[in-house]
Order: structure tokens, then C-alpha cells, then sequence
């Protein structure tokens, strides 16, 4: 383990290469996540610049191969710092992010990626991510719980939104789910998917009612969150979206599949649904918004958590294209297109201090041990 006495580890030419990702977390995978949707939410919006949605999705692809390998060093050389993250309640929620990152490429090749090669290896490349992701997910949305009522000890002043994480995989494996509905063989196959992806919407969305209350009830009775941490605020966005989305999704997938009242049920659904949800994520980002430009006038600086800003709004970009289809209304549409905007900006914001803070070495080195004391009230500094 590194101490505070230690020099900060960087890696230089001298020194194994695997040193460069001991402190690579899985926070990282939401860069995967954020990339993907940005192509998946643009390509639902407008096929007609393919070209571009497939060299974003095809720059997912690349990142989550990289991040894979990465990680997969990360276990192999550093595991006290990997069993460390999973020991620590401020990371363990982000293994989540490892799901929704396959399953957020899985859905882009079952997409973007099949209009655009036209090719059925597409199709089974998304239907091994989709797999994967969900299993992953699934023991993500068990295990995490678990360690935080176990071994972590957790307290309610340190509830945050980032423990929603590892419940919200399971909502996107719902949504992604039903794109692969056409491609399995009719009858029992085709239902069992369908309907499997309809319990997957229920888990998430239920341990999601149960965790949601925890983390209002912390921003109001405790103030708010750390600097760093203020971005996290738009991932109770993910559900909202991503639900409104597989709601949508399950409509368009079930006619033929499932006996007509369930099918007309599932299109009601897509709508009695997703326009309240729809409704209460407008809400919610209007007060995130708020909490970030309070904590951008005292001071916030980049930091990982920026990534908070693609991958949930992009949810909800698709969440309301999906009710634009379903209720006809160009209001929806509009939203869409406008929430798309901040989408490519916030992408935009997130991606280029990433890339600086990777070619400098420093979002990779060592987290700075923080001072003993307070410093004293006639300290000078330089």
C-alpha cells in the first residue's frame, strides 16, 4: 500500500508499465459510458450523419478495449489497491460503471453499429456485450448493496448519488435488452427476453425508490456536497432516463411477441410512465444545475466526477425521443434535441481535461494524502 511517506508512484521509462494504472479506478468506465452515448442518443435523433455516430461509437469500442486491458493489469499487479476499492465505500459503488459501460457499447453495436456495417457480427458482438453487462450488473447490484451493509459502515451524512451506480445497470440491461428481441427465434425465446428485461426494469427501479430517499434526505439535512463531488448529482438522472427509454423500448418491441392486451399494455406503459418520470427529471436537473454553478462559484475544478454530466443526460435525451414517437407531440422532440446540446457540450467539458490530465500523468498518479491539521490562521503561503 502507499503511505504518505512514499513518493507519489508516476510511470517513467524505468519503471513497469503496469505502475501507470495502480490507481486507475473503476470511475473510469464512465468515460466509456458518456463516449457511447453521445453516438447512441445522436444516431436516435438523426441516422443521417452515420459516418460520425460510427466513428463516436467505434472511439467507445476503442476506450472500453483499452480500459479493459487496463483494469485487467490493475487486478493482476495491483490487487491490494484493487481489493482496497472494493473495500472503500467512496469506489465500490463505481464497479457499476464496468456494466453499463459494456452495455452502453453493446447497445450502440446492436445500433449505430449494425447500420452501419450491416454486418451480423455487429449483432453478436452486442449480444456477448449485453450478456456480460448484465451479469455483471446483476452481481454488482448484489454484491455493493452487500459490502456497504457488511463491511462498509457506512452513515447516512455520507449517502451520496453514487451509490445509485450499481443499481441502475440492471435498468440499462432493460433498455438494451429488447433490441435483440427481433434477433432471437420467435415464441418462448422472444417472450423470455421481452419479459426478462421487463423484471430486470423492476429491480432497478424498485432498489432505486429505496436508495433515491436516502440520498434527498442527506442534501437536505446535510448540506451540500463536496465540491468534487457536486457533479454526481445528475447520476440520479440515469434511472429516470434510462427507465423512460426501456419503457419505450419494451412498447416497440413487443407487438408480435407478447399476446395483444400485454402488447397495448406496454404502449400505454411507454407513456403513463415516461411523461410523469420525464417530468421529475426535469425537475431534478434544474437543482443539480443549481448545485453545480454554486459550487463553480466557490472554486470547483475538474475532477472525474464531470463525467456525471454525459452518460445520465444522455439517457434522458433518449428517454424523450422516445415519447416524442410514442405521443406525436414535437415538444418531446424539441426537449430531445435540446438536452442532446448540453450533452455534446457537457461531453466536450469532460473529455477535454481528461485528455490533458492523461497526457500530464496527474489524473493517474497517487491521491495527495491530505494534511494532518488545519493550517493555522496566520500561515502564508506562496
Amino acid at each position: 500500500m502507499v503511505t504518505a511517506a512514499e513518493p507519489l508512484p508516476r510511470a517513467t521509462a524505468h519503471r513497469p508499465r503496469a505502475v501507470a494504472v495502480r490507481h486507475l479506478g473503476p470511475n473510469w468506465y464512465a468515460t466509456v459510458m458518456g463516449t457511447a452515448v453521445l453516438a447512441t442518443a445522436g444516431h436516435r435523433l438523426s441516422p443521417a450523419p452515420l459516418a460520425l455516430w460510427a466513428a463516436v461509437w467505434s472511439l467507445a469500442l476503442a476506450l472500453l478495449a483499452v480500459l479493459l486491458t487496463a483494469r485487467a493489469l490493475h487486478w493482476v499487479h495491483h490487487r491490494d489497491q484493487a481489493r482496497a476499492h472494493l473495500l472503500d465505500p467512496a469506489t465500490a459503488p463505481f464497479y457499476g460503471c464496468l456494466a453499463m459501460a459494456l452495455l452502453a457499447v453493446g447497445g450502440g453495436a446492436l445500433t449505430v453499429g449494425r447500420d452501419w456495417t450491416h454486418s451480423g457480427a455487429v449483432v453478436v458482438l452486442g449480444a456477448v456485450l449485453f450478456a456480460a453487462g448484465t451479469a455483471v450488473g446483476l452481481a454488482a447490484a448484489v454484491a455493493v448493496p452487500y459490502l456497504m451493509a457488511v463491511h462498509h459502515r457506512v452513515r447516512l451524512s455520507q449517502a451520496s448519488p453514487v451509490w445509485l451506480l450499481p443499481l441502475v445497470a440492471p435498468m440499462v440491461s432493460a433498455a438494451v435488452g429488447p433490441l435483440l428481441v427481433p434477433w432471437m427465434p420467435a415464441g418462448q425465446a422472444r417472450q423470455t427476453l421481452l419479459l426478462g428485461c421487463v423484471a430486470l426494469f423492476g429491480l432497478s427501479l424498485l432498489a432505486t425508490l429505496l436508495m433515491l430517499p436516502l440520498v434527498f434526505a442527506r442534501l437536505l439535512t446535510g448540506g451540500p456536497l463536496p465540491l468534487a463531488l457536486t457533479p454526481a448529482l445528475f447520476l440520479v438522472l440515469g434511472p429516470l432516463g434510462q427507465s423512460t427509454t426501456a419503457a419505450g423500448q419494451f412498447a416497440d418491441a413487443a407487438p408480435g411477441v407478447l399476446p395483444a392486451p400485454y402488447a397495448e399494455g406496454l404502449r400505454a406503459l411507454a407513456v403513463l410512465y415516461g411523461v410523469p418520470v420525464t417530468g421529475f427529471a426535469l425537475l431534478w436537473c434544474c437543482l443539480a444545475a443549481a448545485h453545480v454553478l454554486r459550487a463553480h462559484r466557490h472554486g470547483m475544478r475538474f475532477a472525474m466526477t464531470w463525467w456525471a454530466f454525459t452518460f445520465p443526460v444522455g439517457t434522458c435525451v433518449t428517454g424523450a425521443e422516445s415519447l416524442a414517437r410514442h405521443t406525436g407531440l414535437a415538444a418531446f422532440g424539441w426537449l430531445a434535441v435540446g438536452l442532446y446540446v448540453a450533452l455534446a457540450a457537457a461531453w466536450t467539458a469532460a473529455a477535454v481535461p481528461t485528455v490533458r490530465g492523461l497526457v500530464s500523468g496527474e489524473l493517474l498518479a497517487a491521491p495527495r494524502p491530505a494534511p494532518a491539521a488545519p493550517l493555522p490562521a496566520t500561515a502564508r503561503t506562496r
